[in-house]
């Protein structure tokens, strides 16, 4: 009887795993018919492209440390905790090498093959959080809108968008001590 309870929950457990991977099937498909629609083609291109390696955080980093001389070295050290949840993303993917979506066609070319978590996710994330204690309130929703490119452009699951998130947003979260301590009169100088 053992035997048999332990065949039945393993068949409801892949059951589960099928259902959740259905669900992120579904979504991503859904979001992706929207890009047929050349604006949000348009737009979504713009976004995966802007957001490629981190670059668009990247460089709002620097322009933040420029401009804000009384900051510059917070605005410094947001920018490398978002270089760093970036790289650690690229570091996931090489452990866990799921492979993008097959069963759409997509808007952008990719720099890899693997999928989880969405980098693009991540270093957008963590800007949000690193940036957006900064004042930077444009940063958040402009983030959310390059995690929704990546499913609109049908590179990701909806799963590796949430994960890539919240690997940003908790890389993020752990330095924001450390990037609080680069302001003047801040908690402390390093």
């Amino acid at each position: 009887m053992d035997h048999l309870d332990h065949d039945h929950r393993d068949h409801d457990h892949r059951d589960h795993l099928d259902h959740k991977d259905d669900w992120d099937h579904r979504i991503v498909a859904a979001l992706r018919a929207r890009g047929v629609d050349p604006r949000v083609a348009a737009a979504a291109r713009a976004l995966s492209w802007a957001g490629e390696h981190g670059a668009l955080w990247l460089a709002a980093g620097l322009t933040g440390a420029a401009v804000d001389g009384t900051r510059r070295r917070a605005w410094l050290r947001g920018t490398a905790l978002t270089a760093g949840a970036h790289l650690a993303s690229m570091g996931v993917k090489r452990i866990v090498r799921r492979p993008r979506p097959p069963h759409v066609a997509p808007l952008v070319r990719t720099a890899g093959r693997h999928s989880f978590p969405s980098s693009h996710a991540t270093s957008a994330a963590a800007a949000a959080v690193a940036f957006g204690a900064l004042g930077a309130y444009a940063v958040p929703p402009l983030a959310a809108a390059v995690c929704l490119s990546r499913l609109v452009a049908g590179v990701h699951y909806p799963s590796d968008v949430a994960a890539g998130a919240a690997l940003g947003a908790l890389t993020a979260g752990v330095g924001a001590r450390w990037m609080r301590g680069g302001t003047t009169g801040g908690e402390g100088r390093a």
